[in-house]
Parts: C-alpha cells; sequence; structure tokens
C-alpha cells in the first residue's frame, strides 16, 4: 500500500465535520418556512434575483461534501480488494437509490389527492418507512435466520414503493412521474457523473481537471446572461442539449460542484499530505480567494443564482465550502471538536438526518401538533428552527445506536 492509498484509508474526520455542519444547516434553512421575520440573508433567492443568501449555499456545499468523499470511498474499496465490477455496480446502485428517493419526494411535493386513499401525512411516513426496509445499513451476520430477516424486510421495503408509486394520485389527479428529480435526485445523478469520471480517470488528475473546466465553461455558456442572452444558444431540441438533458448534466454546474470536492480531496492528499498545518491552511484560502475571484469577475455577465445554477452562484459557492473546510480543519489541527460530538450523526448517518423531518413533519401534521406563537418569528423563530435541527440529529444519533441508518 502506498503512501497516497494509507492516506485514503483514513477515515478523514474533517470532511465528517464539514458533512455534519453543512447537514445541520440544511435541515436549519428547510425548517425556515415554518417561521417569519428572519434576517434577509437567511432566505432563497428568487429565480431572477441577482442574490446568494444562506439558503443558497447549503446545497452547493452538499455537492461539495460529496464530492470530498468519492476518492476515499472509492480508494477505500480498491485497497480491500474489491473488484472494479463490483464498484461500477456500487456506483450505478448508489446513484440510483439517491433518484428513487428523490422522485418519491417530488411526488409528495405536489401534494396528496384523496384518489390515493392515504393522507399526504400517512403517505410520506409510509414511504419514509419504506426508504429504511430497503435502505438500513443491516448488519452483517452468518445467522441464516437474520438474513432471512434481512433479505425479508428488503423486499417487503420494495413491495411496499411499488405500491405507493400505483396507487399515487396528486391533488390533480395526475400519476406518479418523475417530474423533476428532487434535492436527492439531482445529488444522485451529479455522483454519478463525478464518481465515474473518477473511477476512469483516478490515475489521470489532469483528465479529472479537463473535464472540470469543460463543467465550468459549459456553465458559462448555456446560462443566461444579464441580459437575457445565451453564448451557446441552439434552437429547440438539438442533439447537443438533448444529450446534456438525457445524462442529467444540463449546464454542468451540479457535478461541477461535485468535481470541486473531489478534485479538492485529491489536492489535499496529494499536495498538502506532509505540509504543516499552517501551509495547508493558507494554500486552502488562496483558492477560496481563487474562486471568490471568478465568481466576482462572472457576475459582471451572469446574476448569482442558484435556481439558474449560475456559474457565479457555483464559484462563491465552492470558495466557501473551501474556506469552511479551512476553518474546520484549523479547529481539527488544534484538537478544537469536542462541539462535534452533538453533531456527528449527521456526518456520520446523513441520509438518515435527512429523512427525519419528514416523518416529523407528517407526525405534527397527524398530532396536530403547534410550535408556540413566540417561537415562530424573529430570533425566537431562528431558535427554533436551529432547536429543531439539533432534535433531529439527535433522533439520527438514537436510530444508529438502535442499528437503524440508510446507507446506499
Amino acid at each position: 500500500m502506498n503512501s497516497r492509498n494509507s492516506e485514503y484509508a483514513q477515515r478523514n474526520l474533517t470532511i465528517d465535520i464539514f458533512r455534519a455542519v453543512t447537514m445541520l444547516l440544511m435541515i436549519f434553512v428547510n425548517d425556515l418556512w415554518s417561521v417569519k421575520g428572519y434576517p434577509d440573508w437567511f432566505r432563497h433567492a428568487d429565480f431572477h434575483e441577482d442574490f446568494l443568501g444562506l439558503s443558497d449555499v447549503v446545497f452547493p456545499a452538499f455537492l461539495f461534501a460529496v464530492g470530498l468523499s468519492i476518492p476515499y470511498a472509492l480508494e477505500g474499496r480498491f485497497i480491500k480488494g474489491v473488484s472494479e465490477l463490483s464498484t461500477v455496480s456500487h456506483i450505478l446502485t448508489r446513484s440510483l437509490a439517491l433518484i428513487l428517493m428523490g422522485v418519491f419526494i417530488v411526488n409528495t411535493e405536489r401534494g396528496v389527492g384523496e384518489a390515493t386513499g392515504l393522507s399526504f401525512s400517512v403517505y410520506r411516513i409510509i414511504m419514509v418507512v419504506a426508504f429504511f426496509l430497503v435502505w438500513n445499513a443491516y448488519p452483517k451476520t452468518e445467522h441464516y435466520g437474520r438474513r432471512i430477516l434481512f433479505k425479508s424486510l428488503q423486499i417487503t421495503g420494495v413491495i411496499t414503493l411499488g405500491i405507493l408509486a400505483l396507487i399515487f394520485r396528486d391533488k390533480e389527479g395526475n400519476v406518479f412521474s418523475p417530474g423533476w428529480w428532487g434535492i436527492l435526485g439531482l445529488i444522485g445523478w451529479a455522483y454519478l457523473f463525478a464518481a465515474f469520471v473518477y473511477f476512469f480517470a483516478r490515475k489521470n488528475i489532469p483528465v479529472q481537471l479537463f473535464i472540470f473546466i469543460l463543467l465550468c465553461i459549459l456553465c458559462l455558456l448555456q446560462t443566461p446572461m444579464k441580459d437575457g442572452s445565451i453564448l451557446l444558444d441552439f434552437p429547440p431540441g438539438n442533439f447537443f442539449n438533448s444529450f446534456l438533458d438525457l445524462i442529467q448534466i444540463r449546464n454542468g454546474a451540479h457535478p461541477a460542484l461535485v468535481m470541486a470536492g473531489m478534485l479538492f480531496s485529491i489536492y489535499q492528499v496529494k499536495f498538502l499530505r506532509e505540509k504543516s498545518p499552517g501551509v495547508k491552511i493558507g494554500n486552502m484560502l488562496i483558492w477560496a480567494a481563487v474562486f471568490a475571484v471568478m465568481g466576482y469577475l462572472t457576475n459582471f455577465g451572469w446574476i448569482i443564482s442558484k435556481l439558474q445554477a449560475s456559474f457565479p452562484w457555483v464559484a462563491y459557492s465552492i470558495a466557501i465550502s473551501i474556506a469552511v473546510f479551512a476553518l474546520l480543519l484549523f479547529l481539527t489541527e488544534r484538537g478544537l471538536t469536542s462541539w462535534f460530538k452533538v453533531i456527528r450523526p449527521a456526518g456520520t448517518a446523513t441520509l438518515t438526518c435527512y429523512m427525519i423531518p419528514f416523518l416529523l413533519y407528517s407526525l405534527f401534521r397527524i398530532t396536530g401538533f403547534r410550535w408556540p406563537a413566540w417561537s415562530l418569528y424573529g430570533l425566537a423563530g431562528i431558535l427554533k428552527c436551529l432547536f429543531f435541527a439539533l432534535i433531529v440529529i439527535w433522533i439520527t444519533g438514537l436510530l444508529e445506536r438502535l442499528k437503524i441508518k440508510l446507507k446506499v
């Protein structure tokens, strides 16, 4: 095992902390709908608004975190001697799981009609339970009875999801359909692209960098500028855009964010592994500044827009992600990570953490639970959202201790 592989064999604590902080913020901003009177910079920007709020940074930071983990996850498999065919299957099944979960969630966001035979809340609870039945990280065992039990639970989950898809009708009577892929689906498609790039070019960093640059250029060329023009504007139905839609690259923004995290991980291992903490952090801050400048310069021609997935949004998101990672690395190197214990489950059982709010919101609707009126405005509202996020993480940790954890 060479030194680079040995580095990948070790769990990177800073990545876990970065992922946990990102998930904490994702739950927090996703709960802001329930309160009013919070600062304007917390919110999402509108479609045509040149603005970057906290809510617009969380999703790209999560994509960046997905990329950070790809070299560690795939190299870990290669170190263990897992076959290439098995690794390809792993990438495909992991992506498919995220896409399927995303599609189910998106369909429920359209509302659950009476023709479904289930209320919105009951449908969502059954849906999430089925996710856990199919994709729970069941303990490895040689006990025949337990293996049969675990397989039976998975099959039950698959059948349940199939039935839910068949009976689903939205409020207009429309049947189950993709629509858009949802957050998890977008993550799944972006992961699929970046993971295969790493798989086929893991020993060729220039090729990976070239593909990343192409994605950034594509984002500039295919995103409307401030004057409404598109630099690479083909007639509707053209082969080029149809192909990009088919492989879900679109304007390249989402896979670019994942690849940025992936290349950043490779950069740390290959070039910063033996450097002092000060040099590591200094290098990271330089790269954060480079991407911030790129965001600033391109903002003259394009707006900063999460909904349009513009390049200034991509560049600023990468800059912020790198800067936050550098801060977390500084804390890790100084041993100032005791606070991480509170949110650790969000970094080690991230997908579970993402699903818990769907259960809680559904249970709140069924039971008629209401937060006190005083907790739904201003600073109290912000603290309420933070408290909700911490409760979600606590429940995630409890489930993890009970061997209930989504893992794809």
